[in-house]
């Protein structure tokens, strides 16, 4: 190096050719990367020039070093303002994509309804419930004494053939109905029981109007003085209730085991009002339940006194009412959660 002046030309031109590569540079990413060019201590334009100081005489390296750190300071503010523009203008660019406009209708989100099982079995629960009754949840693996023989079924009874059962092992097997709760209710509670056990239940069944597994609600009372007209006066709550004001029961004689009398229930048809249509087939008439008085066996056996104390019970198909209720013609629409299905239901 000759002279200071020629030190001076070196970093003048040193900053024109920078200020001249700051104007090429089109985003933040560029400068991001020119300053590395230009910062970097061993190859960068700037950062470099303090390893020259050993070829500097020197009586001029202290001015040689004022004016590079001079120059470092300049280029590096120089590159940040240009980062900083390039960051601005990116978050500006970011800010107009994102932007919302707050005049435009809003997204609507969809929401879902209730299963219609779970609806009519909330619907059970609250009618029933204002009338005093209790819920018992029972199991859904049974005994073979539950759900058969402590309901005066034994072994080699008939009605047994009534209901296709799926046996776990000789003892154990999957409920066919949960009038079972009712055993396990007498045997551990003494009159007075009012309750209703809502469930799962399972059967070799399979059509447009059976399922495999379905829903029922078993429903007890026991207590003094006790009769079939408490059985029609509750059901006709419970199907006013459920169907609509001026829905009429009908009990029509039938046989159940567990129960003497035993009834078959009908609603008048809530379509056509009993004139005869399609729903009820002519009939005015809807068959919905089984129900009937406890048989005296079954009580004696859960040592209830039954010359003392006497019982109504019924049992419900949840599947069933929801079917009737919403026009529902295939049971398999409640099990496939089809949401044109679903969304027609919401009570």
């Amino acid at each position: 190096m000759a002279d200071l002046n020629e030190l001076v030309e070196k970093l003048s031109a040193i900053r024109t050719s920078i200020e001249e590569d700051i104007k090429n540079v089109s985003n933040f990413k560029e400068a991001f990367e020119y300053r590395k060019v230009l910062m970097d201590s061993k190859t960068g334009k700037v950062g470099s020039l303090m390893r020259e100081m050993g070829k500097i005489p020197g009586e001029l390296k202290a001015e040689y070093g004022k004016r590079v750190n001079e120059l470092k300071n300049w280029a590096q503010g120089a590159v940040d303002d240009l980062e900083k523009k390039f960051k601005e203008a990116e978050l500006n660019l970011r800010y107009e994509k994102e932007a919302v406009d707050v005049t435009l209708p809003s997204k609507k989100h969809k929401i879902g309804n209730l299963h219609p099982n779970t609806q009519v079995r909330n619907q059970l629960v609250d009618i029933f419930g204002s009338m005093g009754f209790d819920i018992f949840e029972g199991n859904e693996i049974e005994t073979d004494y539950y759900n058969f023989t402590a309901l005066n079924i034994p072994a080699d009874h008939p009605a047994r053939d009534m209901q296709d059962t799926f046996y776990l092992s000789p003892d154990f097997l999957l409920r066919t109905q949960t009038s079972s709760g009712q055993i396990h209710v007498m045997e551990a509670q003494k009159p007075p029981i009012k309750i209703i056990s809502p469930g799962k239940v399972f059967r070799s069944d399979d059509d447009a109007t059976h399922s495999p597994m379905f829903s029922q609600m078993e429903g007890l009372v026991v207590d003094k003085g006790i009769t079939l007209c408490d059985l029609k006066g509750m059901l006709d709550v419970f199907v006013e209730k459920i169907f609509g004001d001026g829905t009429k029961t009908r009990l029509r004689p039938s046989y159940f085991p567990f129960t003497e009398p035993s009834v078959e229930v009908d609603v008048s048809c809530f379509a056509c009002h009993g004139k005869g249509c399609k729903l009820c087939k002519g009939t005015g008439w809807i068959e919905v339940l089984g129900a009937g008085v406890v048989n005296k066996k079954v009580l004696e056996d859960c040592g209830i006194d039954s010359d003392v104390y006497s019982g109504i019970a019924f049992g419900i198909g949840i599947e069933r009412i929801a079917m009737l209720k919403y026009g529902i013609n295939n049971i398999k629409l409640l099990f496939e959660s089809d949401v044109r299905v679903l969304d027609q239901i919401d009570d």
